[in-house]
């Protein structure tokens, strides 16, 4: 598939049918996870692949996953996570989106659907997997079959700012 296809085809699907992901297809998924590039390659994250109807319940404690068959609970690690000098900015948000964005993309490459779900309750989560205090949740990544109708690809056309609202060069 074409980059742009991809990127395109890509949308937020909020209805599933029931059918499971093919566990090869998962392996793609997470093997984007693995390679995507993080802050001094410090890797600092875990996967928490939920696929039986015990960890897909406690995520449904803390958060709306669509009655989805699987769903990915990306952690950031405080204690690997790179520090900035400057400031102390920890990169864990920033390293998780990166492999998060990497899982969604192989998904829609391997014809599946995904919604990436930041609105959940993280201490419920820590609870529910009990989560060591170096581990944060951090996103949600819940992936299946859609169910329903796709979006028009024109969409970007209607919905999307003009570049010119969003890209200045040399100044603001």
């Amino acid at each position: 598939m074409e980059f742009y296809d991809l990127l395109r085809k890509r949308y937020a699907a909020r209805q599933y049918t029931d059918k499971k992901v093919e566990s090869s297809k998962l392996a793609e998924i997470l093997e984007a996870a693995r390679i995507a590039p993080t802050a001094k390659n410090l890797q600092p994250f875990k996967i928490i692949v939920c696929d039986n109807d015990e960890s897909l319940g406690k995520l449904s404690k803390a958060a709306n996953i669509y009655k989805a068959p699987l769903a990915l609970l990306v952690c950031g690690d405080m204690e690997k996570a790179w520090h900035r000098e400057w400031d102390g900015k920890l990169s864990q948000d920033i390293d998780t989106a990166i492999i998060t964005t990497h899982m969604m993309l192989e998904a829609t490459n391997q014809g599946l659907d995904s919604v990436w779900v930041c609105n959940f309750k993280p201490d419920i989560l820590k609870e529910e997997f009990s989560l060591p205090d170096n581990l944060v949740p951090v996103h949600i990544l819940v992936l299946g079959y859609a169910q329903g109708e796709r979006p028009s690809l024109s969409r970007f056309k209607e919905r999307r700012k003009a570049m010119a609202e969003l890209v200045s060069y040399n100044r603001l």
